[in-house]
This record gives C-alpha cells, structure tokens and sequence, in this order.
C-alpha cells in the first residue's frame, strides 16, 4: 500500500506543481520520471527481501501498463502526460519497472543487502542524467553530434549534461548508503558516469530507460571491484 500511496502523492503533488507554476510540457515529463526512478527508495525500504520487492515492481508495471491502455481511450488524459506518440508512457513505464525489478534482483539480491547502491545508483544516474541532458539539450543544445552510432538528435551540450548530473548523482547516492571516504565517492561518479552518459548519447527510440541504468550497473560493478581488489572500499 505504502508503493501505491507514493504514486497516488506524487502524481497530485506534479499536477499541483505543473498548474502553479505553468511548468512546461518537457520539465513535466522529467520531473515525472525523476519520480518514477525514485520510487526505488520505497521498495529498498518497504520490502525485508529482495524477491518481495522485485515481485511488488514487476506487478505494479503489469497494473500501470493495463491501465495505462485503458487511459489511452481518452486523449485528454494522455495530452495531460504529455505523451509524444501513442503508447509511449505505458511502454516506458514497463521498461521502467522491468529494470528496477532486475536491478534489485541483480544488486540487492545477488551482491548482498549491504549492496543496495548497486540499485539506486543506476536508476537515479538514469533520471536525473537523462532529464538534464533533454532539458539543457532543447534549450541550449547548439551543437549537434554526429556519428554512425550516435543518436543524432543529441547536441554535446545535452551529453555534458548528461555527464554532469549523473556524475552528481551518484555521488550523492554513494555518500549516504556507504561508508568510503567522499574521495573514494567522487572518483567512482567520475569514473562510472561518462559511461552513462555515452550509452544515453547512443541509444534510440527510448530505449535509454533500461540501456542506462544496466551500463551504469555494469561499470559501477567493474569500478567497484577494481576498488576492492586494490584495497580501497
């Protein structure tokens, strides 16, 4: 209940900010993902076992994505989500809740309790990188990147964003769910976040809602065990 009441608070509290602050379409549609990656705060510390909290996202996905179809039959509803083409949200939200499922299997569940990072720093390297780069990248991105794998609707400005803010978040996540020194925290955000950014740069379609977050968990578990083969964490 405690899953469901945050997405019922969360959903009033975006619409409330949206109508008092006139917030535009692409802020509101990061502001909501932002809240969707940070739901994984009340699974890690709602649920006793990993399995329960993996269970509790991969069902609460199946619900969104039924009613979600359901919501489709009314425009204004999916005008309100500001929804780019139809279906959109409901897949996205499923990839959403497929990965943070998996993450917690992966992190929580196969590297330990103690290893609850593992989860929430890819998910929030992926929400708040992937919402800094398309905000600064439509409102400042002059410079347009070029390449056969890049996506090329990213402008560079977008992809130091990208950088900067998962950077920045990870930090964050590391300094209050571990005990390293902060050094040891920074050198693993600088060293963990240019490959988030680099996978969002090169994923299309969307898709960047699940490549992100499993390269972030991938280089974060390379990083870390580098760390710990030296003697550092």
């Amino acid at each position: 209940m405690a899953f469901l009441a945050y997405y019922v608070i969360m959903v009033v509290l975006l619409f409330t900010v949206r109508r008092m602050f006139r917030l535009s379409g692409e802020l509101f549609r990061k502001l909501f993902h932002i809240s969707v990656a940070a739901s994984v705060f009340v699974l890690l510390h709602m649920f006793q076992t990993w399995y329960l909290a993996a269970l509790a996202a991969l069902g609460f996905g199946v619900v969104v994505y039924f009613v979600m179809g359901f919501a489709e039959r009314y425009p204004s509803i999916m005008r309100a989500l500001e929804e780019r083409k139809p279906g959109e949200v409901r897949s996205s939200l499923l990839l959403m809740f497929f990965t943070i499922a998996a993450l917690i299997a992966l992190g929580w569940g196969w590297l330990g309790p103690t290893s609850k990072y593992m989860v929430i720093v890819p998910i929030m390297a992926w929400g708040f990188g992937d919402a800094a780069a398309a905000l600064v990248g439509k409102r400042w991105g002059r410079r347009h990147l070029r390449g056969r794998w890049v996506d090329n609707k990213k402008t560079a400005e977008g992809t130091w964003a990208m950088f900067a803010f998962a950077a920045a978040a990870i930090l964050v996540t590391l300094i209050g769910y571990t005990a390293w020194p902060w050094y040891v925290d920074l050198t693993v955000a600088v060293l963990v976040a240019p490959v988030a950014a680099f996978t969002e740069l090169v994923t299309r379609d969307g898709l960047d809602t699940i490549t992100v977050p499993f390269a972030t968990f991938a280089a974060l578990l390379v990083v870390t065990q580098a760390l710990a083969l030296m003697g550092v964490v």
